[in-house]
């Protein structure tokens, strides 16, 4: 049901998108909608730059295995720290 998928899909990207921003140390910056908004983007930058090397599937690729979702974490991590070198011209 695409409902309940995109549901799914918004829980799960706000918890990966938070746990990025806690492993960041960015929590403090940010609200629900961005998490959630990191969470996903992050699947999706995990999904051009980890999936072909590792080859597993992220969460927005209808993957909904542990390793998907540590894959895209990583991507959430990553995202935030371009995003902080972007701002800051530091990782952190």
């Amino acid at each position: 049901n695409l409902g309940t998928n995109i549901l799914l899909w918004l829980i799960l990207g706000g918890i990966l998108g938070w746990l990025a921003s806690i492993i960041m140390h960015t929590d403090a910056q940010q609200g629900i909608f961005l998490n959630i908004v990191v969470g996903i983007l992050g699947a999706m930058v995990a999904g051009f730059l980890l999936t072909p090397l590792v080859g597993i599937g992220t969460i927005n690729q209808d993957s909904l295995s542990l390793p998907a979702l540590l894959v895209s974490l990583l991507g959430a991590i990553i995202l935030l720290a371009i995003v902080n070198l972007w701002r800051r011209g530091t990782v952190r």
